[in-house]
């Protein structure tokens, strides 16, 4: 089996090498100008990747057709590179190195059991991408039909973000090689973690946390489902959620606050912030 930490080096490098700076300063309301870092105790991070105040569910777009959901996408794939996805791929590189040395125990265990065969078995169906790629279409083309532009921009999102997780998973697939429990390649990332994370992220987004509970859930089951199958390692589910979280993120990068953040820590390191609002 191909070691993890070159499988994470190799997706860090492709995610590092579609990295871009941000700007030096920024604006807050009304002209005063911020610098890019505040301090607050041992932790230094950016106020916009850390604690916001929630904004709503995405904007609807005035076009939700076929031309718009192409432009979208091809902007989506513009916006990938940026800090707050740099992070995010360290978070989860950084976990999926941290259960590295289970990938062996656990995939025994869970292959062994007949029980988490049986109870995971429909997840290979459900999480797979055609399955997504479907109910995404039938959401989209139901608010097409209906005429309802929030419906139809959800599915935009939906197709969008399985798009855009399809795509780094197998640049990282072909990139890595790594080998599978079963003895064959391209294990690192999972798919199937990615896309359904990727489905969850989305929804979050429009849905908020309250629609979006089952669907991390439903994405959790998926993702935990591979290894019983001895398709993927512990691991290779722990990067493919936030390759999923990654892709799901930057098409609804316009709309709602996600409640975890990430902010980055003198040397180099990387905190999670948990936000929540409370209404008076």
């Amino acid at each position: 089996m191909k070691g993890l930490g070159h499988s994470v080096y190799v997706a860090a490098a492709l995610i590092v090498s579609m990295a871009s700076p941000l700007m030096a300063q920024q604006t807050f309301p009304g002209g005063r100008v911020r610098p890019p870092e505040f301090m607050t105790g041992a932790i230094a991070f950016d106020p916009d990747q850390a604690v916001q105040k929630p904004a709503g569910p995405p904007p609807t777009p005035r076009h939700t057709g076929l031309k718009a959901m192409v432009k979208d996408l091809f902007d989506d794939v513009k916006h990938l590179p940026s800090k707050e996805n740099l992070m995010w791929a360290g978070v989860g590189g950084g976990l999926a190195l941290a259960v590295h040395p289970a990938d062996d125990n656990v995939n025994q265990s869970l292959v062994n059991s007949d029980f988490a065969k049986n109870f995971f078995k429909p997840g290979a169906v459900l999480g797979e991408f055609p399955t997504l790629i479907s109910a995404a279409t039938i959401t989209y083309v139901v608010g097409r039909v209906k005429d309802e532009p929030k419906v139809s921009h959800l599915g935009m999102d939906l197709i969008q973000a399985l798009a855009i997780s399809e795509g780094i998973t197998q640049a990282i697939k072909f990139s890595v090689r790594r080998e599978r429990p079963d003895g064959t390649s391209n294990s690192f990332p999972s798919g199937h973690a990615a896309d359904t994370f990727a489905f969850a992220t989305a929804l979050e987004r429009h849905l908020g946390w309250k629609g979006a509970v089952p669907a991390y859930i439903f994405a959790s089951y998926v993702a935990i489902s591979r290894l019983p199958a001895n398709r993927h390692w512990l691991s290779d589910a722990v990067f493919g959620s936030a390759v999923g979280i990654i892709a799901g993120r930057t098409v609804t990068r316009h709309g709602r606050a996600f409640p975890i953040a990430v902010a980055s820590v003198p040397g180099g390191g990387v905190a999670v912030v948990y936000t929540r609002s409370f209404q008076n």
